[in-house]
């Protein structure tokens, strides 16, 4: 998802230097999910696009740190720059980051937390899911947490256990190594 990464960049460097100073000032003072850690001050005021993109990403990873850089454009009054850095992830992922769907007024469960129970029973390629969120979902250390389990089941759970800081996103790029390792197994479970 290196995509993600220019985007973000693209973004940052379409911002006046004014722009770009109150964005930097806006990132210090912006609520973040639960798990993620500031930027220090410093660090911060001192980079420039190139420098803060990178670091934002290498923060947050690519898919959060896309949906933080578009919440501080909108607050910053943005909107254009923020919409743009969303047509741009859309692309890459594939409307990824439109809404979820809705049924009956309510929002539907995405698929990898509807079939969470199954997947941990019956998902047999972990590494090659694995390898596909590493770096974009997955931080190192995530990475090497759920590689350290010794059955499927448990690898499956650990990877699970980072679920409640995903955004839709995050899940989707789930789901699609999923398709793309088990496609046999999701088109099952896509029946059920």
């Amino acid at each position: 998802m290196g995509k993600a990464r220019d985007a973000i960049l693209d973004a940052l460097e379409n911002l006046s230097s004014d722009e770009f100073r109150r964005f930097k000032m806006k990132l210090l003072s912006v609520p973040l999910r639960d798990g993620y850690g500031r930027i220090p001050r410093g660090a911060l005021l001192q980079m420039d696009a190139i420098d803060l993109s990178d670091k934002l990403v290498s923060y947050y990873l690519e898919a959060y740190a896309a949906e933080l850089t578009m919440t501080v454009l909108k607050e910053l009054g943005l909107q254009e720059g923020a919409e743009s850095l969303q047509l741009a992830i859309r692309k890459e992922v594939g409307s990824v980051a439109a809404a979820p769907p809705q049924m009956a007024g309510r929002a539907v469960p995405h698929f990898v937390d509807q079939h969470r129970q199954a997947l941990i029973a019956r998902v047999t390629d972990i590494d090659g899911v694995l390898d596909a969120l590493y770096g974009k979902v997955l931080t190192e250390e995530q990475y090497q947490a759920v590689r350290a389990e010794t059955t499927n089941p448990n690898k499956m759970r650990k990877l699970f256990s980072f679920a409640p800081a995903w955004n839709p996103t995050c899940k989707d790029l789930l789901l699609k190594a999923l398709k793309d390792t088990q496609p046999f197994l999701v088109a099952d479970l896509e029946q059920s």
